[in-house]
C-alpha cells in the first residue's frame, strides 16, 4: 500500500469553508479511481512546533505504486488539485507531498 502524505500552506484570505469544499473535492475521488482506498483530512496537530507554515494536511492511502501512478495522471484528481494548489501560498510552493511504501 502507497501512503500518499500531502502538507499544504493556505493563503491567508482561503478561509475554513473554501478549505471544506477544497477537502470535499479530494474526499470525492475515493470511488471515483481506482485502487484509492481513502482519504483523511485535517489541521497539524502536533505540540512540536516543527510544521514550517504547513499547517493542513492530508493523506490518501492507495493500493500499489500503480494505482498511485494512475491517480496521478486521473483528470479527476488534476482538477482537484488543481483547485487546492491555487489556494496555497506560492502555489505548489505551498505544497509538500511524500509517499511512504506501507507493509
Amino acid at each position: 500500500m502507497i501512503r500518499h502524505c500531502v502538507f499544504v500552506k493556505f493563503r491567508p484570505d482561503v478561509g475554513s469553508n473554501e478549505r471544506a469544499d477544497i477537502y470535499a473535492d479530494l474526499a470525492a475521488l475515493v470511488g471515483q479511481i481506482d485502487g484509492l482506498i481513502s482519504a483523511e483530512f485535517g489541521p497539524n496537530v502536533s505540540p512540536e512546533g516543527l510544521g514550517q507554515g504547513f499547517n493542513d494536511g492530508f493523506t490518501m492511502d492507495l493500493t500499489d505504486e500503480a494505482a498511485r501512478d494512475a491517480y496521478l495522471e486521473h483528470p479527476a484528481h488534476k482538477a482537484a488539485g488543481s483547485r487546492l494548489v491555487a489556494a496555497l501560498e506560492g502555489g505548489t510552493g505551498g505544497l509538500i507531498v511524500f509517499d511512504l511504501k506501507l507493509g
